[in-house]
């Protein structure tokens, strides 16, 4: 694991080659706008995948509407809400059969922040093979969180650091970007891992690959608009998840 800094501006990442956002959406109507809106000024060559489950408010309409005016827009039409993972490896699924050749993670609500972004691609750039974005390195921060949610997020993180044997700060977090290559050797079909746990999978499937996993610093916002999807089940689940992963590892089965 290794850190960067590199300076956040807008600049061309034409040499990494086709880049696809992918933003699940579940009753993101107020947000969706604006996070579409601010990932293209950001960076402007990436595409943008919308992975809306079937969202009561009408996210996917606006999805729609938002794709037939920008043809770097798409939209994905889920059945039903089946959690951030599925979401997630659906778009990863999709943007692979399509030729992509980066695939980034990011929150429909804002908190991870598009202008951002070249951070993370800068990353790539420079040899990493995934890139995580940060709240936990220095540079990173949150803004707008209560203490316990601090702590709650830092606990994870920590907890799972110790538990997987890995030196990863911020292997919780969802704001990330991968090469098409580590994807493919993730061994996705395994995955079925949702939330939290899902970020903590996919990451220690890569260091224990092998890959370079890089962690670069960002501000975490709160979101402004629309509910939170956190739960206790989500902790809990991430919780039993990765004590069974860090047993097994120590047990030395797979």
């Amino acid at each position: 694991m290794t850190t960067s800094e590199e300076p956040v501006g807008e600049r061309s990442f034409a040499d990494l080659g086709k880049i696809l956002v992918i933003i699940p959406t579940y009753n993101e109507i107020e947000n969706l706008p604006r996070i579409t809106a601010r990932v293209r000024a950001a960076v402007p060559e990436a595409h943008v995948l919308i992975a809306d489950d079937n969202s009561p408010d009408g996210t996917g309409r606006l999805a729609d509407e938002l794709a037939a005016e920008d043809p770097n827009l798409q939209v994905m039409h889920r059945a039903g809400k089946e959690g951030l993972g599925a979401a997630y490896l659906a778009g990863f699924r999709w943007g692979l059969d399509r030729g992509y050749d980066v695939l980034v993670e990011m929150d429909a609500d804002g908190s991870h922040q598009p202008e951002e972004l070249p951070r993370l691609l800068t990353g790539l750039e420079t040899g990493a093979d995934l890139v995580l974005g940060s709240r936990w390195v220095t540079g990173g921060r949150v803004v707008n969180w209560p203490k316990s949610r601090e702590v709650l997020s830092r606990g994870g993180s920590m907890y799972s650091r110790l538990a997987l044997g890995v030196q990863l700060r911020d292997i919780t977090g969802g704001y990330r970007a991968f090469r098409r290559a580590t994807l493919e050797g993730l061994g996705m079909d395994e995955v079925a891992s949702q939330g939290y746990c899902f970020q903590v999978d996919l990451a220690w499937r890569a260091v224990r690959k092998g890959y370079r996993v890089v962690e670069v610093p960002i501000t975490f916002v709160e979101r402004e608009l629309g509910a939170s999807k956190m739960s206790r089940s989500i902790v809990l689940e991430a919780l039993g998840r990765v004590t069974v992963w860090g047993v097994r590892s120590r047990l030395g089965r797979s």
